[in-house]
């Protein structure tokens, strides 16, 4: 039985959608890479059905009060059976990347334990130094609807090795706590935590072995960038405006220079015009997934209007007051929360806030995490180079 923790060889992260332009591969998806896991074999309604019945059997006579079909099922003793029960063309991008010293692709790939534990994309071109340079910071917060995902997974290594090596940057990603078991606010508070073991980490302060010793050399904690898909977007704001308050000293010598919160999570109670007119593109994005994901990730009775998921609300802060560095945020044209996502752009706008916005258009949520439509779709490829392309010169100029 499976229950309680993510297990990262059987689930799928809630913000990905399965046709070409998605970040899950749809049933007719060409195969992956020789690098790759290898995709199961398609199976049938009947098969995917009795997977279901019996992932439900091995709860051990313990009854489901809630499931969203596929993802997460909760069980009636208060434990969460995450087992993977949906098309088996998902799973080979929720299979695990183990780290590796020797450098592939042109870095190599650390994980950090502790609290939080984190994983480091190095490029190369720290060890010779551009000059003796430091290289920026990116601190990937990941998406997941705040309930399911995790950082060692193929869609986000494929995405955030590249990135690293064409910024270039250190990329640091941090594992999140995960609802229904830990909500909110505890994945703000472990994104807090992260810059401060970054700090630590800076001031060798946090010994942290041989890893650590090369993210010290290699990193310059005071260009920090945010970044995070679907909830790790309201993430990347949430975990700004904390950062930003006071004067920055008690963070010296590690800076919030940048968020980069793409396709976030930010919402409303009412349903927007694009929830409402938008299709879903698959099973794996649908707004009965996305309320029931945030209903167990929000506060015990809150609404989808807190603060935590609606920032640019009656109920959140003034944004005007809110301590914020310099965004980029990314927008799916195709996106069911779409239209929310422009509206919390245009928030920042009036706030006075410097904002910038790429719209990417044709794509739908997190479109850019299907390693195998990057690979093989000419439409997602381009989109994701122009997100890559957006991301560094964000960088470059702050």
């Amino acid at each position: 039985m499976q229950t309680s923790h993510l297990h990262r060889d059987s689930v799928v992260s809630f913000s990905h959608n399965a046709p070409a332009h998605s970040a899950c591969p749809s049933v007719h998806a060409a195969p992956p890479a020789a690098a790759a896991p290898a995709p199961a074999a398609a199976m049938t309604p009947a098969d995917v059905e009795q997977q279901q019945q019996q992932a439900r059997a091995a709860a051990g006579g313990r009854k489901v009060v809630d499931e969203v079909s596929g993802w997460l099922r909760v069980l009636d003793d208060g434990s969460v059976d995450r087992t993977w029960t949906g098309p088996p063309e998902a799973l080979p991008l929720m299979q695990p990347v183990a780290p590796y010293a020797e450098p592939r692709d042109g870095h190599t790939l650390h994980d950090l334990p502790g609290e939080p534990n984190l994983r480091v994309y190095l490029p190369e071109v720290a060890a010779g130094g551009e000059g003796g340079a430091r290289l920026p910071v990116i601190l990937q917060l990941h998406g997941g609807g705040f309930c399911i995902s995790h950082p060692s997974w193929l869609m986000y290594h494929h995405f955030y090795a590249r990135l690293a090596c064409a910024v270039p940057a250190v990329v640091v990603a941090v594992e999140l706590p995960l609802a229904p078991e830990q909500r909110l606010p505890a994945h703000i508070d472990t994104g807090v935590a992260a810059l401060r073991r970054l700090r630590s980490i800076a001031l060798s302060e946090d010994g942290g072995g041989p890893a650590a010793a090369l993210l010290r050399g290699a990193a310059d904690v005071s260009r920090v960038f945010l970044i995070g898909d679907s909830s790790g977007g309201n993430l990347v704001h949430l975990v700004a405006a904390h950062a930003g308050q006071g004067d920055g000293s008690q963070w010296a010598p590690l800076r919030v220079a940048g968020g980069i919160p793409i396709h976030p999570g930010f919402v409303r109670a009412a349903r927007s015009r694009s929830e409402l007119e938008t299709k879903a593109a698959s099973v794996f994005f649908t707004l009965d997934m996305l309320d029931k994901f945030l209903a167990y990730a929000l506060p015990e009775g809150a609404t989808k209007d807190h603060p935590f998921t609606c920032p640019m609300g009656p109920l959140a802060p003034p944004l005007a007051s809110v301590p914020l560095p310099p965004m980029l945020v990314s927008v799916a044209e195709d996106d069911l929360i779409r239209d929310t996502n422009l509206e919390y752009c245009d928030a920042l706008r009036a706030a006075g806030k410097e904002v910038e916005v790429l719209v990417n258009r044709g794509m739908s949520h997190s479109f850019y995490l299907n390693k195998y439509a990057v690979d093989m779709d000419p439409a997602t490829g381009e989109r994701t180079r122009e997100l890559i392309d957006a991301i560094k010169s964000f960088i470059s100029r702050h």
